[in-house]
């Protein structure tokens, strides 16, 4: 009787530890295919991140530090929205790809 006590913590521990493995694993999937997106999207032929791409427009080595990841998914899906005088073109993204890219930016501080 006594181990029965002792076993249900244990399980619900390792599916508890197992769960967040599996969110931890998806979050570096999607972090990895938002930075491939900033290079097959191009953005890196007007941006820079550290020593990648052109200096044409802003810097994003830290636009995680100063924008949300709900913001940066806004600005992505239409710049014009959110700053009508922004240079940045309108871009074709599907709503998977905005949020990969947006989680990758996000996690630059």
């Amino acid at each position: 009787m006594r181990r029965r006590w002792l076993v249900a913590p244990v399980i619900a521990l390792s599916v508890l530890a197992f769960g967040v493995a599996a969110q931890e694993r998806a979050a570096t999937l999607e972090h990895e295919r938002g930075r491939r997106l900033f290079v097959d999207q191009g953005c890196h032929g007007c941006h820079t991140i550290n020593a990648l791409g052109t200096p044409i427009g802003p810097d994003l080595s830290h636009v995680g530090a100063r924008y949300s990841e709900s913001y940066l998914r806004r600005w992505l899906r239409d710049p014009q929205a959110q700053r009508p005088s922004a240079h940045m073109p309108q871009l074709e993204l599907t709503e998977p790809q905005i949020a990969a890219l947006a989680t990758f930016l996000s996690s630059l501080d």
